[in-house]
């Protein structure tokens, strides 16, 4: 089984899928457009593609818990992907991934050209970690 994380944003999605086990992160990317209907076809093919059985959506909540239009647009996001995959999909609390990831590339050596293009990603990996270190948790 595999689960995918989805940091969905406005110009940049970032996705990260666990290995077959669903104990690791492994694959990530980026999706990079603005319209939800060709991240809904690219996450598609890599539903397809990696043989994913749950979706985790990054849930950004307020660093006081509150819910704001963020948090909004990712529940409508759930909605819409639960209508098109027919998966499971877990809102996952997302505070400080992208800041972590940010810190993460900068600790590499990466620009802040280069980080713009791979933060999403790491943040889903991030979500993605977070998840999976809660799942083994509870086993």
């Amino acid at each position: 089984m595999r689960i995918m994380a989805i940091d969905y944003g406005d110009a940049h999605t970032g996705v990260a899928i666990s290995d077959l086990t669903g104990f690791l992160a492994g694959y990530t990317t980026t999706i990079h457009t603005r319209r939800q209907e060709q991240v809904v076809e690219a996450l598609r093919c890599l539903i397809e593609e990696y043989g994913v059985t749950e979706l985790v959506l990054g849930y950004p909540k307020n660093m006081d818990g509150s819910l704001g239009p963020r948090a909004e647009k990712a529940e409508a996001m759930k909605a819409v992907l639960e209508q098109a995959f027919q998966l499971p999909v877990t809102l996952w609390d997302e505070r400080r991934t992208t800041i972590d990831a940010h810190n993460i590339l900068a600790a590499q050596g990466k620009n802040a050209k280069k980080r713009k293009q791979t933060v999403d990603a790491v943040a889903a990996a991030l979500i993605l970690e977070g998840y999976l270190t809660r799942r083994r948790s509870r086993q």
